[in-house]
């Protein structure tokens, strides 16, 4: 089964429509989407190693759009939808001390949570909850995110033929890995 499903992500990866798929995804996960943009970007750049690049172009100007979304979620909506979000990933006990640190840290926090698989919406409504210079943001974000995305196309571009061996040959362990990563990740979250 898990082969099957790596297969209809590479011939999906591969089609001319991918990079539409992947700005969808990179835009929602910054907002309120659980999945990381990542889980469509590496396929599509071992799928399509030319366009690597252009991917992480659109990944990343995708994201930082979905970061406006995931803002204005918690400076307009926060009692209405933004506070669902936080409780959905656990955040709600630690986020009053979050804010409190992000008023004084802002960009650096948000810099350093882009670069992780930490989920991002959680950065991005508390920067619309706190209401943090807009400018800042948008930098931050962009710095971060592109850093993040393009790191990992270059990476994928440069080492894919080999990696995309590997993950043929050893597909269980790679899959195994990667959700355990992203169980990780909001285990994380809930103990911070």
């Amino acid at each position: 089964m898990i082969r099957r499903l790596y297969d209809w992500t590479m011939r999906l990866a591969a089609r001319r429509h991918a990079l539409w798929a992947l700005a969808g995804v990179s835009f929602a996960e910054s907002s309120f989407f659980p999945i990381p943009p990542d889980m469509l970007l590496i396929p599509i750049v071992l799928a399509q190693r030319a366009h690597a690049m252009r991917a992480a172009a659109v990944c990343t100007a995708s994201s930082v759009l979905g970061g406006f979304a995931g803002y204005a979620i918690g400076y307009f909506l926060y009692e209405v939808l933004g506070r669902a979000i936080v409780e959905a990933y656990g955040y709600q006990q630690g986020f009053e001390e979050f804010q409190h640190l992000f008023r004084e840290w802002a960009g650096w926090i948000i810099m350093v949570k882009g670069l992780t698989p930490i989920p991002y919406k959680i950065v991005t409504i508390t920067s619309g909850v706190a209401g943090l210079d807009l400018f800042t943001f948008g930098i931050a974000s962009l710095v971060s995110r592109g850093a993040r995305f393009y790191a990992e196309a270059m990476l994928l571009w440069y080492f894919g033929p080999p990696i995309r061996g590997f993950v043929e040959r050893s597909l269980g362990l790679v899959v195994g890995v990667s959700l355990g990563a992203i169980v990780a990740g909001f285990l994380l979250i809930r103990l911070l």
